[in-house]
């Protein structure tokens, strides 16, 4: 089976590297395996990679981008990343792209610029949608569209591809193609239809504490606004955040917090994922994925952009005039 190469930046635990690979299966669904190989990762996070190496069985460059970037193949079909978002996230400091941390874009237009894959898929908070990010928005458009990129971008909710999550993120992907454009992936599931809370994490009521499985959760005491959002559990989860400082949503039916492993259901990961850490860098590694049931069917669209390319790649070889001397 023909395989897509993978250059993965700024990849977390590996959510949306998993939903590339397929292979895994996330509330009683099997998603397949998708004709894509990850030949190049790195993260910042020691956690978050550890994690990785362990799940994905695949080496991953730990440390600063700008420390690695020179190590990345020369070329690669596609390049996936989420860009640090604390600069452009309502609860940031709404520095924009201009930011130290949401800055870190400009990795990716240089490894972009470098290797010149087929497609690029960045990944990043409904925020930078918003007014006051308008300029920003504007410039990593730009920034990419300047290297011979037909440049889209769209607002997804996990919620409506069988994520019991009500997760908000703007997905920016990059054709290197002319005439091709690519064609996002089809919702499964109507708001009438979204997974509710309850069913996704409600047989893990009586499990006991387990650290190895991550059914752990923070004690922080409940305070005002965010910590004491309780979950309705009728509806799918609220966004789960890297930086909530332990202030998770309470259970709907228990007196504590929900645990790691209930937030990795609502993230998507199955429960053969392990993370490995204590609780608050499980907690942001879970915050920071991209569900990788939201990858598997970004991925799907992706494969179906990518054979397109290549089909008119070919049709362009099968007519030029140079096969036609040949022929004769």
């Amino acid at each position: 089976m023909r395989k897509y190469k993978v250059v993965s930046m700024f990849s977390g635990c590996g959510g949306m590297d998993l939903g590339f690979l397929g292979g895994f299966n996330s509330l009683g669904v099997a998603y397949k395996k998708r004709p894509f190989e990850i030949i190049w990762a790195n993260d910042l996070n020691a956690y978050a990679c550890a994690t990785y190496k362990h799940n994905l069985q695949h080496n991953i460059h730990i440390g600063n981008i700008w420390d690695h970037i020179d190590s990345m193949p020369s070329t690669c079909d596609v390049l996936i990343g989420g860009f640090p978002c604390q600069d452009i996230s309502i609860n940031g400091k709404r520095a924009g792209v201009a930011g130290a941390r949401s800055g870190l874009y400009r990795a990716m237009v240089e490894a972009v610029d470098n290797m010149k894959p087929k497609m690029f898929i960045a990944e990043n908070v409904r925020g930078l949608l918003f007014k006051y990010n308008k300029d920003s928005l504007e410039k990593v458009i730009s920034d990419f569209s300047s290297l011979g990129y037909k440049v889209s971008y769209r607002l997804y909710n996990a919620a409506n591809f069988g994520i019991p999550q009500g997760r908000e993120r703007v997905l920016i992907v990059g054709v290197l193609d002319d005439v091709i454009e690519f064609d996002p992936p089809k919702e499964t599931f109507t708001k009438d239809q979204w997974i509710s809370s309850k069913s996704a994490i409600d047989d893990l009521c009586q499990l006991d504490i387990d650290p190895e499985f991550s059914h752990i959760w923070s004690l922080a005491a409940k305070t005002t606004d965010q910590g004491a959002r309780v979950l309705d559990p009728n509806k799918p989860a609220p966004t789960v955040r890297a930086e909530c400082h332990g202030n998770n949503p309470f259970h709907y039916s228990l007196p504590r917090r929900v645990s790691m492993r209930e937030s990795a259901r609502f993230q998507s990961f199955p429960d053969s994922f392990i993370f490995k850490a204590r609780l608050r860098e499980t907690e942001r590694m879970i915050g920071n994925a991209v569900p990788p049931v939201l990858a598997w069917h970004l991925s799907g669209a992706v494969e179906t952009t990518l054979s397109k390319i290549e089909a008119a790649l070919k049709d362009k070889e099968d007519n030029s005039p140079f096969n036609a001397i040949a022929a004769e």
